[in-house]
């Protein structure tokens, strides 16, 4: 697949990085979904209208509460907005394919070098890089990666990676060649810090080098002090990072009952892992978009080894590819490299931590190293049965189109909230997440054109999925979005209710108990009397404590819906003890801030109680 004219390298990447742009700005047009709000839409210390220091330092420590982590991602949401004056979506996407966009010239440049280490010559390894780099660019694993807006904490993460590894391949150049790379050296220390400032599984930046150098640089250089210098600190390395593992790691991540906020512990997901590696393997193959269901949370775990019967099976191929890539890294070090690299992109998400099972963004950098293998070995293929030069280059052009055809589609899906919404629920109709972000769509939609018939669509897609699914989340929608309407009714209610009854997920009740409450008090017309007979099925379940009610009654005395506090106040005060000194202090804070009205009725439901 030679240009037709020539042309320096960085130009050739250009163009590639054109092709992959205009591929993603299909879905430019796509809405906020899913964690986008928590993370974005949600945290308003990103709604910065003026560039000030403080601000731009509270917008990159907002992650989680302000625990400082994935900092710099954070900080580029908070330009968006400035420079957007708003939330607007496009805005945000446009600069995840920007940040795609730069991680692919710059990937082509790592491919590139690492080409010529494996002792490809100069036209060699400029083709191959433009393939390799045309074959990750354009998968459509890469969709949910840079359209799904607060993935860009992983696309930064992967970009300043690249950077590293490239800056390494160079610095190890330098030394092959007599010299220390000091220089370069330093390059891989700042961008290894700057990754770190994405997303906290770049601390594997090491892994990764300690593999080029097992399989293509094999600790190489000219001088044997440098070589002895990097067998010795990878050393080291490796036993540090075993003794954290088991001293540090698996005591403060491990959970080996029940994992908090999961139904699984650390074992059951050690298990998981394996069937969720070929999964991502065989979509990697094969990415059509039938198989990539981008939501996942009904993956079922393994429960033993022999449940589902498909986690020894997978656990026999993953161990045999590692097999296969130790023993052919002498021969074949490009693809012993590409299965390694594959799995240590994976050590930290499919591990004992108990992050969610599966997601697809997770593909993002092991997907290098997935096509650098599957590339070097279509070559030793082509190589082994004699295949003339056209035929391979007919092979990847073949792989490239497909998976350009396949992303193109997917982008297109993406570039419309209603089309990936019909997606998501064809795709995982038993989805809570699914349906919820379909019906959010046009929910979204209401709220900047006030169009009733948005709303009512939002409602008829929400009624759908509670008649296959049935849970409390989807029954408050449906009480939320009738009651913006004024058509929330008894059933509505009477069905929420049941829903919470048969709900045997604690957390998820409570959940939507609270979006309730906090709709109730910005003042959408949510009946106080059916809001306090839900909580009280949450009370006989033993997920409503007295002072949750308190919690309540304080949360609503402190809104706009002040009025109607005194419903909420006389519930507290029927929960708790006789005399208890709580609403002794109640009762007594009302009288002295002129709620004598409301203290009286208090003072009633007081005595009545203790009259039964």
């Amino acid at each position: 697949m030679p240009f037709p004219f020539k042309m320096p390298f960085p130009f050739k990447v250009l163009l590639v990085v054109l092709l992959v742009c205009i591929l993603f700005l299909l879905g430019v047009n796509g809405g906020f979904i899913l964690d986008d709000g928590i993370n974005i839409t949600s945290n308003y210390v990103l709604y910065i209208e003026k560039l000030n220091i403080d601000d731009l330092i509270y917008a990159a420590l907002s992650f989680h509460d302000g625990n400082g982590s994935r900092a710099l991602p954070m900080l580029t949401f908070a330009l968006d907005y400035w420079r957007a004056g708003s939330m607007d979506a496009s805005t945000f996407k446009v600069t995840n394919i920007i940040i795609h966009a730069i991680t692919t010239f710059f990937l082509a440049l790592f491919f590139r070098q690492l080409l010529l280490l494996a002792k490809w010559n100069a036209r060699q390894a400029a083709l191959g890089a433009l393939v390799l780099t045309l074959l990750w660019a354009v998968h459509p694993l890469q969709i949910s990666s840079v359209l799904y807006i607060v993935q860009r904490m992983q696309t930064m993460a992967t970009l300043f990676i690249v950077l590293a590894l490239w800056s390494y391949l160079l610095m190890r150049q330098d030394q092959m060649n007599g010299g220390r790379g000091r220089l370069q050296g330093v390059g891989v220390i700042l961008f290894w810090l700057l990754a770190l400032t994405c997303k906290e599984d770049t601390v594997l930046l090491p892994v990764y080098t300690l593999l080029l150098e097992l399989t293509v640089l094999r600790f190489k250089a000219g001088q044997a002090v440098v070589t002895r210098g990097l067998k010795q600190s990878y050393g080291l390395f490796v036993g540090l990072a075993t003794l954290g593992y088991i001293f540090v790691v698996v005591p403060k991540y491990g959970c080996w009952d029940i994992c908090p906020r999961r139904d699984f512990n650390s074992w059951e997901r050690l298990l998981t892992q394996g069937r969720v590696l070929v999964m991502y393997l065989s979509q990697i193959l094969l990415p059509l978009s039938d198989r990539l269901p981008f939501i996942y949370e009904d993956y079922p775990v393994s429960r033993s080894i022999w449940q589902p019967w498909t986690t020894i099976p997978s656990f026999l191929l993953l161990s045999g590819l590692i097999i296969w890539a130790w023993c052919w890294r002498n021969i074949r070090p490009l693809f012993a490299f590409g299965i390694l690299l594959f799995f240590a992109g994976h050590l930290i998400s499919s591990n004992i931590i108990a992050l969610e099972l599966v997601f697809e963004h997770r593909n993002h950098l092991p997907l290098i190293g997935a096509v650098l293998a599957l590339s070097d070995l279509i070559l030793w293929g082509c190589q082994r049965f004699k295949v003339n030069y056209t035929i391979v280059s007919s092979i990847f052009l073949a792989l490239i189109i497909f998976f350009a055809v396949n992303t193109a589609y997917q982008s297109y899906l993406w570039g419309n909230g209603a089309r990936l919404g019909q997606k998501l629920t064809k795709l995982s109709p038993y989805s809570i997440r699914a349906w919820n972000q379909y019906a959010a769509t046009y929910f979204d939609d209401y709220n900047v054109t006030k169009n009733p018939e948005s709303l009512k669509k939002a409602i008829s897609i929400s009624e759908d999925a509670f008649q296959k699914i049935g849970t409390p989340s989807i029954a408050a929608n449906i009480i939320i979005y009738k009651s913006i309407l004024g058509t929330a009714s008894t059933q509505d209610w009477g069905n929420y209710n049941r829903s919470l009854s048969h709900s045997t997920d604690a957390r998820l009740n409570k959940q939507t108990m609270n979006i309730l409450v906090d709709n109730y008090v910005k003042g959408f017309d949510i009946d106080e009397d059916q809001l306090i007979a839900a909580m009280t099925v949450l009370e006989h379940q033993g997920n409503m404590s007295d002072q949750d009610y308190l919690n309540v009654a304080n949360q609503v005395y402190n809104s706009k819906q002040r009025i109607n506090t005194i419903v909420f106040f006389k519930k507290v005060v029927e929960v708790y003890p006789k005399n208890d000194p709580i609403i002794v202090g109640l009762i007594e804070g009302l009288e002295k801030g002129r709620y004598v009205e409301w203290s009286q009725i208090l003072k009633k439901v007081e005595e009545e109680k203790s009259a039964k």
